[in-house]
């Protein structure tokens, strides 16, 4: 029953999950927020529990996405082909690519993903059978009717990501993983297989991105370099820092924060009297007010210092109430 008690959470979260969208009529918004928290969910194993760097998360969902765009547009594949087949895709060039680039540490490594990211955009603007820097169109759908659909086909692999991610950081490899945030040397004198549990992570990682790009391609039939900017990354790991990366629920919580501040600022940039460039300035000045006030007054995130706070009022409670 003890092992039972960290998805209690989850299970309640994916309820109020599936009754939130019943009562809104736009469900865009919601399923770009959901499709940011799939994504957070594999950065906050790779940068919180592993300690590693990341700034190229978005290559992943490109990734995804441009497996759908390529199989059921380009070679008109089932719709459900190609939701199987691109975190597959997303995961093997993960694997491919972190062989040789998660042999970098720090700021190296951060770097090395950007780079990534825009080789990705490179590929996708000159080779024609990737878009050609026209992008994608027509991608066929894969579900009927509505958004609604779509959004709880998200639900569904986002509490799919959070149970597989619970299971992994109580698991024997997750010890090993977050021994490399303590010291890749001491872990690897403990027995843990550096490289290969780094390259795991990051392929898990980059499966939780490459459904998230699939969804994004079948939700808006387009795909195109633009659709994926490096800002977007450096958005996926703002929303991990905020909420907390070094906590599951850290992510989700820092999602939310981020995505309704942006709604806020979008719906003020169109009030009278503002500039066209209003959204943009907001929205670069909410990113660095909200980080700046979080790693000013909680460091280690929103959910991270609320725990801590939780555990040091239960300290003091206890020798009161013996």
């Amino acid at each position: 029953m003890r092992r039972l008690v960290p998805y209690i959470p989850i299970a309640a979260f994916a309820v109020a999950a599936l009754i939130v969208p019943l009562f809104m009529r736009d469900l865009t918004f919601v399923m770009q927020t959901l499709l940011s928290m799939i994504v957070v969910v594999g950065l906050t194993l790779f940068m919180g529990y592993a300690g590693q760097a990341s700034l190229g998360q978005a290559a992943f969902v490109a990734v995804g996405a441009l497996t759908v765009g390529v199989l059921c547009r380009q070679f008109g594949l089932p719709p459900a082909v190609g939701l199987i087949a691109a975190p597959v895709v997303a995961g093997v060039f993960a694997i491919v690519i972190g062989a040789p680039l998660l042999r970098l540490r720090g700021h190296y490594l951060a770097f090395g993903t950007l780079a990534v990211l825009l080789l990705v955009h490179l590929v996708m603007s000159t080779v024609p059978l990737f878009g050609g820097g026209v992008g994608i169109m027509g991608i066929p759908p894969l579900l009927p009717g509505g958004q609604l659909g779509y959004v709880y086909l998200a639900i569904g692999i986002l509490v799919g990501a959070l149970v597989v991610s619970q299971h992994l950081v109580d698991s024997r490899f997750g010890r090993g993983m977050r021994a490399l945030r303590g010291s890749e040397t001491a872990a690897a004198s403990s027995g843990v297989p550096v490289l290969r549990s780094k390259i795991n992570v990051f392929a898990l990682s980059a499966v939780f991105a490459g459904f998230a790009g699939a969804l994004s391609a079948f939700f808006i039939p387009f795909v195109s370099q633009d659709s994926f900017p490096a800002s977007k990354s450096f958005e996926y790991v703002i929303m991990a820092v905020v909420g907390g990366i070094g906590s599951l629920w850290g992510g989700i919580v820092g999602v939310l924060v981020i995505a309704v501040l942006l709604q806020v600022l979008n719906v003020l940039s169109t009030m009278p009297g503002l500039p066209a460039t209003a959204g943009t300035t907001l929205q670069f000045a909410g990113y660095a007010i909200v980080l700046v006030v979080v790693l000013l007054f909680l460091p280690d995130g929103i959910v991270p210092s609320i725990q801590k706070w939780w555990r040091r009022r239960n300290a003091r409670l206890t020798p009161i109430a013996a």
